[in-house]
């Protein structure tokens, strides 16, 4: 059977786009539907996150995944993976992505019959600070019935006091990004953001709040989010239907690079768990 691999504009409820991509296998049956969520620095087409929603695919299921309005890459085929829009990347918040996340689903809900989704079926995936933010959404949206985290976060507030003093000192702060070696500015408004919802951004919270199966997968020597959020994470949703998967010697991006030059062990074995636990049929 044909892999259809469909790329769609949307737009949030500011007008801006949300890029995508839907990836499915056209056979006339509803499937479930499976969304991914990019986190920090990243993109729908970055390393093996491709790869990955192909496979998800071509296990019969409906893949679809999007970059943020406010991520920072281009907006044509070309400059989709290029921080060239760093002004967007500066003014992105929390609550930008938390909002872009709730516009992206309900549009493939609108076209769920043309992408053969079952919108009774919806699983949420997210890496990284995507996680927190996948977390956030199927807290409150009755939606959702599986859920993914993927080295996630869980805590949207990092920043030390005197991190945080600088910061409204300056009116932003840059990081490198290591791969690109650009400067990239983040304004304080991501900073606003956290103080002015923290209710609504606890992430903390909300894990507390799943009631829905939840699988929470890390790599023991995460460098950039640490292992003890993933326990974090799990201590604090104890429930049965809760399973933390925690795999040895691998980081972050759980072995795989960008640009992708090809999967690995590891992650393959993340996929299939991926793949047995949203069709139910994990051992």
């Amino acid at each position: 059977m044909e892999l259809f691999n469909k790329e769609y504009e949307f737009v949030n409820i500011t007008g801006e786009k949300l890029f995508s991509n839907i990836r499915f296998i056209k056979n006339n049956k509803k499937k479930p539907l499976v969304i991914f969520a990019h986190g920090f620095k990243g993109f729908k087409d970055w390393g093996g996150f491709p790869y990955m929603l192909e496979t998800l695919a071509r296990a019969e299921l409906v893949s679809a995944a999007f970059n943020f309005s406010h991520n920072g890459t281009g907006d044509t085929n070309d400059t989709m993976s290029d921080f060239t829009r760093l002004d967007m990347f500066a003014k992105n918040t929390f609550s930008i992505e938390l909002s872009d996340l709730n516009s992206f689903i309900g549009s493939l809900i609108q076209i769920s019959d043309e992408i053969e989704a079952d919108t009774g079926n919806i699983t949420l995936i997210g890496h990284s600070r995507g996680g927190g933010t996948v977390i956030l959404q199927a807290a409150t949206d009755k939606r959702i019935k599986k859920l993914i985290t993927l080295a996630s976060v869980s805590n949207f507030d990092r920043y030390s006091e005197n991190h945080k003093s600088l910061w409204k000192e300056k009116g932003y702060f840059e990081v490198l990004n290591t791969r690109t070696n650009q400067l990239m500015r983040i304004n304080v408004s991501l900073l606003e953001d956290i103080e002015n919802n923290r209710d609504r951004l606890d992430i903390e919270k909300a894990a507390e709040n799943i009631n829905i199966p939840w699988l929470i997968i890390h790599g023991s020597e995460d460098l950039a989010v640490d292992v003890s959020d993933a326990e974090n994470l799990k201590s604090l949703n104890n429930r049965n239907s809760t399973r933390l998967e925690i795999f040895k010697n691998t980081g972050h991006t759980f072995g795989v690079v960008h640009p992708f030059n090809g999967s690995n062990n590891t992650f393959d074995e993340v996929i299939q768990l991926m793949i047995n636990f949203i069709t139910g049929t994990e051992l």
